[in-house]
């Protein structure tokens, strides 16, 4: 008997496996040549779960379940797909320029030296099981034939190859491009970033609000893909030469996924983002959202008024929208009339009276907002302030009775009052017309499951600007590390960290005299404002996020 199985054959024994079948299994492979893997399996000697355990047992390594879990795409793409065929191996992740291949013998040392080689990366094996590595490969090659068979009718017949992109499902272009979205929406991705170079395009999924590069796509197919996407978001596939916004619904294993199109041309072609819609992935609860007590008492009390204008701040994709949407679950009411007016409608929701801006047909927010203001609407929601008009009807709609609900694109909260005057609206009706202002930001959350406790020190409490007036240092906060679910990032998820200001008296006397955004925000902090740093790190001492994670996204 070949003694290098004997380490696994043991180890099989020991977790139950009959002793006397796995004998005969490996009397059996000696005698007919074949692997000692394929008869234990095949001929039902142990279980595929029975034999990945014992392998990781027998050479002293960890096994990973692959079912329900989404290798990193960029850890996918990094081992050449010839290798992948080779050896039966999968990148699953990277961390820190280590490589974590998952891999069905790890006796095998010439498939990791030819990784190591392939890669130039430290490799760190896992044991995966059989059928999910070749689920996995089938996967990839039907990408790679895909590809392959695009750019050959690309050298064929550049028109037959654009005409594709309004072919039958079976199409390659069709069938790359669903397995595109397909992996989005398995990955948590918010966006699928496509991106024209000068010899390919680039794509790239943003998840936990990080970039993460997928694929390259051969230059030649690039025009089918984009026509593709463009067909699929009812925009003018022959128009290149200025932006266009679109929208695609898309059935994935049997959950509908909207997603937002745009596109950008670019010197190299046009550039093309995807923001994932997914309604079914994220849940509108406003206690699950990462409000403090402190932060939703304060928010709330805002919003349950039946008039006034209550603004959301923050950049693009910092959840600005997700939180309007849970705010209008917890006012929306049978008696209660709401009207929303957006750009695009993000979520569909039951009993709210949704309106799209089509600016082609001249439906802008300042020409419809007038139109829902003599619809008789009790909440009118607003899905951004971007002009002067749009923000002078919402400010004259809080003050005739209405509750506004709306984002602007600010820093921190005390910086809306100065943008509205700077909108060209009076300083006394700002003053009159706000009641409250939320300014957020996303940060990563901590995977729960491998997240490691360690005492801070001091200069990084420093650094890191640590409240120490107002917040009590912990005897320890976490740090990533990085496991199986979360493919060895550290984060799995993200949290919204939210900095609320009521519009009090005296605040509003401040926008009356045109006072700065820093006189007014001294005066929030000192009537019990959490800035953003603050609520952050109030979230790290709670093991929630890192205290270098609040550090990157606020101010």
């Amino acid at each position: 008997m070949d003694q290098t199985f004997r380490p696994l054959l043991d180890a099989l024994k020991q977790i139950g496996a009959d002793p006397r079948a796995v004998d005969a299994a490996a009397d059996e492979a000696q005698r007919s040549g074949r692997s000692v893997r394929a008869v234990l399996i095949n001929d039902q000697v142990v279980t595929e779960e029975q034999l990945t355990t014992a392998a990781a047992a027998a050479f002293g390594i960890n096994t990973l379940d692959l079912v329900g879990f989404s290798p990193d795409p960029a850890a996918l793409r990094r081992i050449p797909l010839p290798v992948v065929l080779r050896h039966r191996v999968l990148g699953l992740a990277i961390s820190d320029g280590e490589l974590t291949v998952g891999v069905t013998d790890p006796g095998d040392v010439v498939a990791l030296d030819d990784v190591r080689a392939a890669t130039g990366m430290t490799v760190r094996p896992v044991v995966v099981a059989r059928s999910e590595v070749r689920r996995i490969i089938e996967r990839l090659q039907r990408e790679d034939s895909d590809l392959a068979e695009l750019a050959d009718d690309v050298l064929d017949d550049q028109a037959g190859m654009t005409a594709q992109a309004t072919s039958a499902d079976d199409a390659p272009i069709v069938r790359y491009v669903n397995s595109l979205i397909e992996q989005a929406v398995q990955n948590r991705a918010s966006d699928l970033h496509l991106e024209p170079t000068e010899d390919d395009m680039r794509v790239r999924y943003r998840i936990d609000g990080v970039l993460h590069e997928l694929d390259t796509i051969p230059r030649g197919v690039t025009a089918a893909l984009t026509s593709r996407l463009k067909i699929m978001s009812g925009v003018d596939i022959t128009e290149k030469r200025v932006p266009q916004n679109g929208r695609i619904t898309a059935l994935i294993r049997d959950r509908t996924v909207d997603l937002r199109t745009a596109t950008l041309p670019t010197v190299w072609g046009e550039k093309i983002v995807l923001r994932v819609l997914d309604t079914g992935g994220i849940d509108l609860d406003m206690t699950k959202l990462g409000f403090t007590e402190h932060n939703l008492a304060r928010f709330q009390e805002s919003f349950s008024k039946p008039h006034g204008m209550v603004l959301v701040t923050g950049p693009t994709g910092s959840g600005k929208s997700t939180t309007l949407y849970a705010t209008l679950g917890r006012i929306s009411k049978p008696e209660i009339n709401v009207i929303t007016v957006e750009d695009p409608v993000e979520y569909r929701l039951r009993g709210v009276n949704q309106v799209q801006v089509n600016s082609k047909a001249g439906l802008t927010f300042a020409a419809v907002l007038p139109a829902i203001l003599r619809s008789d609407p009790d909440v009118v929601l607003i899905g951004e302030i971007r002009d002067g008009n749009t923000a002078q009807i919402a400010v004259e709609a809080s003050l005739t009775g209405h509750l506004v609900l709306s984002t602007l694109h600010t820093n921190d909260a005390p910086g809306a009052v100065t943008r509205l005057t700077e909108m060209g609206i009076e300083p006394f009706l700002v003053g009159s017309s706000l009641d409250c202002v939320l300014a957020q930001r996303l940060a990563r959350r901590l995977c729960d499951w491998c997240k490691e406790a360690y005492v801070p020190t001091e200069e990084e409490l420093v650094g890191a600007r640590w409240p120490f007036e107002d917040l009590r240092v912990p005897e320890a906060v976490y740090r990533p590390v990085g496991c199986r679910n979360c493919a060895n990032t550290g984060f799995r998820g993200r949290i919204a960290l939210h900095e609320v200001m009521p519009i009090s008296p005296e605040i509003e006397s401040l926008t009356i005299r045109r006072a700065s955004a820093g006189e007014i925000r001294e005066v929030a902090l000192a009537q019990g404002m959490y800035d953003l740093r603050a609520d952050g790190l109030a979230k790290a001492a709670g093991g929630l996020t890192a205290v270098r994670e609040v550090s990157r996204v606020a101010i």
